[in-house]
């Protein structure tokens, strides 16, 4: 099995990587879906976070309310880290019983946005990058999500800077050009992912 780390900065086109590697024959493990997944009505996680944050975390019907969660943790890293606290380790256990589940032989792709930041790096045999520059992100992110040129570098600037995310790459995926571009250099990094053998270490 050949244990992938998938990050990339926002609006750098990791979630089009993501898939293709699935579609090549990857297993994937979303950590943004675990995420949610750990949180969903009638779990402990649920059950934690409210008892950290209050009821008015929670909607009408019981699920997370994730704006009302989001106000709260927005600019107050003890919350921030008090959120973390709860939803990370659930996400890392459901990630390595999937993992678990997957064949011998597989390439197991862990897509975490956050990988650099939350210093996983070191977890994987190979951390694979996906990169454009901070131009591009922002233009992606004013143009496909709507947000302003002050939003966008905010968002940015709340990451990891693209220089760490770089200094942790065994493979690096330049997204700057067409989506044509992308699965020409994906096949190539398969090959080389699909090359290497169990034993393999960063």
């Amino acid at each position: 099995m050949l244990r992938v780390g998938l990050t990339g900065g926002i609006g750098a086109g990791k979630s089009a990587v993501s898939s293709r590697l699935a579609e090549r024959g990857a297993v994937v493990i979303d950590s943004d879906v675990l995420a949610r997944e750990v949180v969903a009505r009638g779990t402990d996680g649920l059950a934690e976070v409210v008892a950290a944050f209050g009821p008015g975390v929670l909607t009408a019907d019981g699920d997370l309310d994730r704006p009302a969660l989001g106000k709260i943790v927005f600019g107050d890293e003890t919350a921030r880290r008090t959120l973390e606290a709860i939803i990370h380790p659930r996400v890392r256990a459901r990630a390595a019983e999937i993992e678990h589940g997957s064949p011998a032989d597989a390439i197991v792709v862990h897509d975490i946005p956050l990988l650099v930041e939350t210093g996983q790096a070191d977890r994987f045999d190979v951390v694979l990058v996906v990169d454009v520059p901070v131009e591009l992100q922002v233009q992606r992110l004013t143009s496909h999500r709507g947000m302003s040129d002050t939003e966008a570098n905010q968002r940015i600037a709340s990451q990891a800077s693209r220089e760490d995310r770089l200094a942790v790459a065994d493979v690096v995926v330049d997204n700057s050009g067409s989506l044509d571009d992308l699965d020409h250099r994906l096949d190539k990094v398969w090959e080389q992912l699909a090359g290497h053998g169990p034993d393999t270490k960063r």
